[in-house]
């Protein structure tokens, strides 16, 4: 299917979903200039489909009241992000997720034409995505979900790590997953700045009638890696790994971490708060290490290369 013709599709299925939307804001969900959008609201109207136009300031074009078009029409891409994301959920390990994937399915395969059911069947059958589970409490999900959405209060009953039963009242502004566990970020007015939750120590949550308005540039992501840079304190680490720069560029994927080629390697600089977890990185790493800083990481990787000698000395 042609470039112009997805994106006519597209704009008609925003005008299904939104009901009217003004000719900038779908150029900008399109991608393309507010003339295009004219010439494909022509074509709409050409192709029979009841294009209501409004003028002025807050104008806008909208569908006739009531018109839907019967078939669902996805392109094959269309087709196969439906079936990665419903995947995608299924294998996120959340009991009451699995009977909603399974009727959203049977919903989407009774209103497709034959053709696009068989992609859709195809692409869920040859398709396989390695997830880590969820060990966090799901069943929280829609209620942190909407209350993001309606922009509402929370109160939250929350264990911290010193498994402190607390009472905090919190701005929820979105939430993430990582490593097999959810987090919501948001304000906290009992700290008076913003904080990232765990679901699985939220004991019980409640909705307040007090709204919010979360900002514009909130970036749910973004705060839960700035969190973790600073939850706790970091040192320095300064490691010369003997490899060339395209094989550790390749090999590492940590955003923290800056690659340094010199004469003998490539010199790693990051920064950890645990000695013993960095060491046990490093002895996982595909070439040779070492450690430059600080002095104390090369007696704490020695030591884990002689726990790792004393175990297969035993099992021998």
């Amino acid at each position: 299917m042609s470039k112009p013709t997805t994106r006519i599709l597209a704009l008609l299925e925003l005008l299904q979903t939104h009901g009217r939307l003004t000719g900038a804001e779908m150029a900008r969900r399109l991608d393309v200039n507010p003339r295009t959008v004219r010439r494909y609201i022509t074509i709409l109207e050409e192709l029979g489909i009841p294009v209501t136009t409004e003028q002025g300031r807050y104008g806008g074009y909208m569908l006739v009241a009531g018109f839907r078009l019967p078939p669902m029409m996805l392109t094959n891409e269309e087709t196969l992000a439906v079936s990665l994301g419903l995947q995608a959920a299924r294998h996120l390990g959340l009991a009451q997720v699995e009977p909603a994937v399974t009727s959203v399915l049977a919903k989407l395969e009774r209103v497709m034409p034959e053709k696009l059911r068989h992609r859709l069947r195809a692409a869920g059958d040859t398709t396989n995505l390695l997830l880590p589970r969820t060990r966090n409490q799901g069943h929280l999900l829609p209620v942190l979900a909407d209350a993001i959405q309606s922009q509402k209060r929370l109160v939250l009953h929350y264990q911290s790590r010193k498994d402190e039963l607390l009472t905090r009242e919190v701005d929820p502004y979105g939430l993430v997953f990582h490593y097999g566990r959810w987090y919501l970020g948001g304000y906290c007015h009992l700290r008076q700045a913003m904080r990232s939750f765990r679901l699985d120590r939220m004991r019980d949550v409640s909705l307040l009638d007090i709204c919010f308005e979360r900002p514009a540039d909130f970036n749910a992501a973004r705060h839960f890696r700035e969190s973790l840079a600073t939850a706790w304190p970091h040192q320095p680490v300064k490691v010369l790994l003997h490899t060339n720069a395209e094989r550790a560029a390749d090999l590492l994927h940590c955003p923290e971490a800056t690659l340094e080629p010199c004469a003998d390697g490539v010199i790693l600089h990051t920064s950890t708060d645990s000695l013993g977890w960095c060491a046990r990185w490093l002895a996982g790493l595909p070439m040779p290490v070492t450690p430059l800083e600080p002095p104390a990481l090369k007696d704490v990787l020695r030591q884990h290369a002689e726990q790792l000698l004393e175990h297969c000395q035993k099992e021998g």
